[in-house]
This record gives C-alpha cells, sequence and structure tokens, in this order.
C-alpha cells in the first residue's frame, strides 16, 4: 500500500509539473507572439513616419499665390473720369507681360491633394502608435510577472539552501545573490557558501568534498521548490568522507520520497540506503547485470541480464 501511496503522489506531482512547465510554455510562446507583433507595429511606425516625412517634404516646397483684394465698385462719375485709351493702354500692356509669365494653377488643387494625405498619414500614424504602445504595455505587465515568478522562487530556493547546506554540514552557511538586483537576467547570480570554523568564499575555490556537498545542498533545495520524479548521479560520494556520506544518504532516503534517485556509488554507507542494487559486471568479453532488491533489511536477488 505504501507503494501504491508513493506512486499515486509521483503521478499527482508529475502531472502538477506538467501544468506548470505547460502554462510556462504557452507564456513563453505568447510572451514571442507579442515580441513579434510589437517588432511589426515598430516597423509600420517607422514606415509611417518616413512617409510622412516625404509628404511634408513635399508640401513643404508648394506656395500659396497671393490674389488681388475685391476694390469697391467705382461710381459713375468715376467711371466718367477715366481715361479710356490710356486704360486701354494699360490693360493691353498688363496682358502682354502676363502672357509671358507661366503661372502654375494646379497649384493649390495638388497642395489640397498633399495636404489631405498628410492628414491620412498623420492619423495612419496615431493609430499605429496607439497599437504599439498597447503591445508594449503588454510586455512590460509580463517582464514584471515574470520577474515576480522568478523572484519568488529565488526566494524560497535561498532559503532552503541554508537549511539544506547547514543540516549536511552540521553548521555551514550557503548564499545566493543576485549580480544585479534591478536585472537579474542580465548578469547571473553567484553561490557563495561558509563551511564550519571557514570563512565565507566562492564556490569555485572550494575543494572537491566541499563542492560536492554545496551542489547536493543546491539540488535538495530546488527539488524542494520544483520536485523532478527521476535524478541520476554519478559517484556523488567520491570527494566525501564516511559521514557526510551517511548525511546524504539518509536524507535522499528520507526526506525525497517523492522523487527516484539512480546514484552510482562505490560506497558501502551508500549501499546500506538503497532500496536496490544493481551491479555491472564483466565475464568472457560480455557485460552482465544482477539485481539485488532490499526488504526487511534482507536481500532479494532479481533476474540477471546479458547484454
Amino acid at each position: 500500500m505504501a507503494i501504491q501511496e508513493v506512486e499515486d503522489r509521483l503521478k499527482e506531482c508529475t502531472k502538477k509539473i506538467d501544468e506548470i512547465e505547460g502554462k510556462q510554455n504557452q507564456l513563453k510562446l505568447s510572451m514571442g507572439e507579442k515580441r513579434r507583433e510589437l517588432e511589426n507595429y515598430q516597423r509600420a511606425v517607422k514606415e509611417c513616419e518616413t512617409r510622412r516625412n516625404a509628404a511634408q517634404k513635399a508640401l513643404d516646397k508648394l506656395a500659396l499665390h497671393k490674389l488681388p483684394d475685391d476694390k469697391e465698385t467705382p461710381t459713375l462719375s468715376v467711371l466718367n473720369k477715366v481715361d479710356v485709351k490710356n486704360f486701354e493702354y494699360q490693360i493691353t500692356f498688363l496682358e502682354e507681360k502676363l502672357s509671358k509669365k507661366k503661372l502654375n494653377m494646379a497649384a493649390i488643387s495638388e497642395y489640397r491633394k498633399k495636404e489631405e494625405q498628410y492628414i491620412e498619414r498623420v492619423a495612419e500614424l496615431d493609430k499605429v502608435t496607439q497599437i504599439r504602445n498597447r503591445q508594449k504595455d503588454l510586455c512590460e505587465e509580463m517582464k514584471k510577472q515574470r520577474l515576480h515568478e522568478f523572484m519568488a522562487g529565488f526566494s524560497l530556493i535561498t532559503s532552503k539552501l541554508k537549511e539544506m547546506y547547514q543540516m549536511i554540514t552540521l553548521g555551514g552557511d550557503a548564499e545566493l545573490e543576485l549580480v544585479d538586483t534591478l536585472d537579474p537576467f542580465s548578469e547571473g547570480i553567484v553561490f557563495s557558501v561558509r563551511p564550519p570554523k571557514k570563512s565565507w568564499k566562492n564556490i569555485s575555490n572550494l575543494s572537491g568534498g566541499e563542492k560536492t556537498l554545496s551542489s547536493l545542498a543546491l539540488v535538495f533545495a530546488l527539488h524542494h521548490y520544483r520536485p523532478t520524479p527521476l535524478y541520476v548521479m554519478d559517484e556523488i560520494d567520491a570527494a566525501l568522507d564516511f559521514k557526510n556520506v551517511s548525511i546524504v544518504a539518509n536524507y535522499i532516503k528520507e526526506r525525497t520520497k517523492n522523487a527516484q534517485f539512480v546514484i552510482i556509488s562505490l560506497r558501502d554507507n551508500m549501499f546500506e540506503q538503497a532500496s536496490r542494487l544493481v551491479g555491472i559486471y564483466k565475464t568472457h568479453d560480455s557485460t552482465k547485470t544482477t539485481v539485488l532488491a532490499i526488504k526487511d533489511n534482507s536481500f532479494i536477488s532479481l533476474p540477471a541480464s546479458k547484454t
């Protein structure tokens, strides 16, 4: 019944993990689509600005011709005093002068067309700018959501890391710090530890055994935050002494029952906590395996296989 309960819990955890990863993937896809839409709108905005500038330049080249104001209609007495011959001469002179000039009477209509095009481009630019701003706001909200979820997980993992490292080392301390607290995704994370009765050090400056304990503490903290159903570890106890191997083995057996650990090891006190031992050996140029299942402090030999 205990195995069935563990398997049921494992299935539930796996299902929850799949749902969370599915939501995360959907969020990433949505972010990618919104980013591409934002880029398309930005390109459209640039194109509209270019077209508007071209229309503005063409509009600036046009000039309006000021027409003379209408004069007051002369009375009959004034008309009688007019020198008709002189007036006719002036008319003839002005007509000859006017004929020599080439007036572009289509400039006004062209100006009005350019003005309409300019107004349309401005309206189009305003519309695209509003769409771009909405997409930009949505992208900013998604970035804030990502930062909030990351900082919540980072805080939980950091606190659990302290607990794991203190438990494994019997008194040490560990710390995860953001290189850039304003933008945690750009510079990364610094992992510092303080082994018992020693000073704070970066993980790269530790000995082999200390690095192993620090890494295992981080793995266990990550497992607490988001459990993984299967772990494969290759001789993680090679650089550890007898006491630390026993601590790690007991923690894996007692505290991580919601996952399966496959550990390659040559240490007896790691074997003692295993639920099943798999031995690999070679005879007559072929590799064979033998399996021992441990139940109630006794060994049950399972059929061997040959490869």
